[in-house]
């Protein structure tokens, strides 16, 4: 079993889908917070290269939280390592959010959108939840604001986002009071990878669109998870943050 530093704040995070985007984001951030941090995520060499730039603090092992084998033996790992685990950060997703038309929509890829965007999640919080209960712990999962509202041709992860909303709340009735469980749902979020940002950078109007003024970043979204993982935000559980700069509040007319 690892010994956290002394620089460590002695608690260890589980983030899902942590090798890229919003993920790492959200893993560098509870890194820099003193969390020992456990990125999972199906693409080894990446993960590990990534938490290896993360320093000390960072630790990767593979999983798909599709498949419920994995995940134990997953949580089992983070459990050999660090005898602990006090959150749990659910962004692992099929992230593309358009299919091909209804019609056409082949049944075997909307089994797996749902099978890693929902029932990933509950698998995880199923075989984390006795470990989580006992440092009073902590689930974010990673919803969108495709929850609430859609383009066409998006109806398997819509799907999948609006059952992991309800799944949160119902979770945050289930594990209560000891755990506690919220969801953040981004809006468009600029989580490509820095030089692709530099190359390819978004337009003047891309950012004005948004009441914020600006498109969002991963930190954006990672601050916020970082907050509802910590003791501040111990009187909140079973609710949705909407990290969108506005945008499903503005109305649009032609």
């Amino acid at each position: 079993m690892i010994e956290l530093s002394a620089t460590a704040n002695g608690r260890v995070a589980l983030v899902t889908g942590a090798a890229r985007g919003i993920g790492l984001g959200i893993a560098a951030w509870l890194v820099c917070e003193g969390w020992q941090v456990v990125l999972a995520d199906l693409d080894r060499e990446r993960g590990s290269r990534v938490a290896k730039a993360l320093g000390e603090g960072a630790w990767f092992v593979t999983m798909d939280v599709a498949d419920e084998e994995q995940v134990t033996l997953g949580v089992a790992q983070v459990l050999g390592q660090f005898g602990r685990l006090d959150a749990l950060v659910c962004n692992a997703a099929v992230a593309d959010p358009h299919n091909i038309t209804l019609e056409a929509l082949d049944l075997a890829y909307w089994n797996r959108v749902l099978a890693v965007n929902l029932s990933g999640p509950m698998l995880l919080a199923k075989h984390c939840a006795p470990y989580l209960r006992a440092h009073g712990g902590a689930i974010v999962n990673l919803t969108s604001t495709r929850a609430g509202q859609s383009e066409p041709d998006t109806e398997a992860y819509a799907a999948s986002k609006g059952g992991l909303l309800a799944l949160t709340h119902a979770l945050a009735i289930s594990l209560g009071p000891e755990i506690r469980v919220n969801a953040v749902s981004p809006g468009w979020i600029d989580a490509r990878d820095p030089s692709v940002r530099r190359a390819e950078p978004l337009s003047d109007v891309d950012h004005a669109q948004h009441p914020a003024g600006r498109v969002g970043t991963v930190e954006d979204v990672a601050a916020i998870v970082a907050w509802l993982l910590s003791r501040d935000a111990g009187f909140i559980t079973g609710q949705e943050f909407v990290v969108d700069g506005g945008m499903t509040k503005k109305m649009v007319y032609a």
